[in-house]
């Protein structure tokens, strides 16, 4: 009986090397998203080696088709990934295709359907912060992208609330100052995480950032518009299977959402979204029932 070929068996095992070492040094992803890249890039290697009965290299690479990808999905799908996962692993052998110089066989993601405006997950608020940020060929403006809505996401912002921020924010500290609707300003914490992706954005961006001038900037220099933001997340959830109520928005409202399943009270709640009625903060209550209706509905047994 003939030993089961291993990853190490297949010379495009070099090739996927070298693209972690793109993705790192040149692109300059995040660890994670080269750690995840790469892993689908081996189980892609792996996956066609068994399905072509052959050993894995550029010359084998270029003759990919629509079938193969429907079959390694396939594969993935077997594993019990979902919508926004599977997008994500798509997205990845899209990448590393284009690195390997193949032609890259034009197939759709997965979609999700349409239906009552959710939260987005923890897991796809990530991914597609990573994703819009992954669209991008220059390090500064990926990192600039994956600072912005990991703001939104993790401290609850108005994607104009973002747009307006200015250099006298930095140097950054536990604490952010933000002005909202009619003025009111609020402190909201800012997570290491963001923290250290906004410090990342600043040390990259080619642009000076004064006390009194934009934080966040456009490719020219001047004030980056929430339209673009708005127009990179749309484009982020078509490759990622999410549903078209993801907005940057969406991830203000998914901070607002986890919070309270968390145990967040609502006034302290309504403090961080800088809500002048308790009433616009209250929506939350009835948003996380219907989450946990989906819950209950999707695992109890009798449901």
């Amino acid at each position: 009986m003939a030993a089961p070929v291993t990853l190490e068996d297949h010379p495009a095992r070099r090739l996927v090397a070298g693209w972690g070492d793109h993705l790192r040094r040149d692109r300059r992803r995040s660890t994670h998203t080269v750690r995840a890249y790469v892993a689908t890039a081996h189980r892609l290697i792996v996956f066609l080696g068994k399905h072509r009965a052959a050993s894995v290299d550029t010359s084998l690479l270029a003759t990919l088709d629509k079938a193969d990808l429907r079959a390694f999905l396939a594969a993935r799908r077997a594993d019990g990934i979902g919508n926004a996962a599977a997008a994500r692993e798509l997205s990845a052998v899209r990448g590393f295709l284009d690195f390997a110089g193949v032609a890259v066989p034009a197939l759709r993601g997965p979609r999700v359907k349409k239906g009552v405006p959710r939260a987005v997950a923890p897991a796809d608020a990530i991914a597609l912060a990573e994703d819009v940020a992954d669209a991008h060929d220059e390090a500064w403006l990926a990192a600039r992208d994956l600072a912005v809505l990991l703001l939104l996401y993790g401290a609850g912002l108005r994607v104009g609330e973002a747009m307006a921020l200015t250099g006298e924010t930095l140097p950054l500290g536990e604490t952010l100052r933000v002005t909202g609707k009619r003025a009111k300003t609020r402190i909201v914490p800012l997570l290491p995480r963001v923290r250290t992706a906004i410090e990342a954005y600043v040390t990259l961006c080619p642009y000076k950032i004064v006390h009194d001038a934009p934080l966040f900037r456009g490719v020219k220099g001047g004030a980056l518009s929430a339209d673009m933001v708005r127009r990179a997340v749309r484009g982020a959830r078509g490759r990622l299977g999410l549903g078209v109520r993801t907005t940057p928005h969406a991830l203000r409202h998914s901070f607002a959402t986890h919070l309270l399943a968390r145990g967040a009270d609502l006034r302290s709640l309504q403090e961080l979204l800088g809500h002048v009625s308790l009433s616009s903060t209250q929506i939350y209550t009835s948003v996380d029932a219907a989450h946990l209706l989906d819950v209950y509905r999707n695992a109890h047994p009798r449901a």
